[in-house]
């Protein structure tokens, strides 16, 4: 059993390692629970057992938000400022940052279509002078209602928020960008 769980796991993370291991001892479980009783469980002896333990958790480092603060006011292109703002001070994710079209503005907040959650709609409100300055650099680009406000990739969106951590000497990832929110709630689902 030893021989065949090593080759089944192969070069794959511990976490895979043992979510196959429980697949596979499960099976054994509910075949001898269901029609042979007197069957031992080969999944069930301690050397299996320690090399395919649960990994160890991995502690989350949440940036701060004065941290965060100092990211966004080093940054200097209006473009990627703009876009840090809406991720850090609205909670957005980079996707929905980068489908926000003029349209989506409203009067004091932003409506996101298609959102990652999967319901119809969700609302984000972000503070009065990030629209304004959001409004003007519509107007400077000469944008249609239709047309995206933020026209790059998620690679380079990514790389934009990598090259804003680095400029604080930090590892910076868009999603580190939602954490300092948590104390707010910002979001409000809209149903249909």
């Amino acid at each position: 059993m030893l021989a065949f769980l090593i080759s089944l796991t192969k070069n794959n993370k511990q976490a895979t390692k043992r979510n196959r291991f429980s697949v596979l001892a499960s099976f054994y479980n509910f075949s001898i629970n269901t029609g042979s009783p007197a069957l031992a469980n080969p999944c069930n002896t301690a050397v299996i057992k320690k090399i395919f333990k649960r990994p160890q958790a991995i502690q989350w480092n949440i940036v701060d938000k004065e941290t965060v603060d100092e990211i966004i006011f080093r940054t200097m292109n209006t473009r990627n400022r703009l876009m840090l703002e809406l991720m850090a001070r609205g909670g957005m994710r980079v996707g929905e940052v980068l489908n926000l079209t003029p349209a989506d503005i409203q009067e004091r907040s932003l409506a996101i279509q298609n959102p990652k959650s999967g319901r119809v709609g969700e609302i984000v409100y972000v503070p009065r002078k990030l629209l304004v300055r959001l409004n003007d650099y519509i107007k400077v680009n000469n944008l249609s209602t239709k047309e995206r406000i933020f026209p790059i990739s998620y690679v380079a969106a990514w790389s934009m928020v990598k090259k804003s951590g680095n400029l604080v000497n930090i590892e910076l990832r868009p999603h580190d960008l939602r954490y300092p929110n948590l104390n707010k709630i910002q979001t409000f689902f809209v149903y249909a």
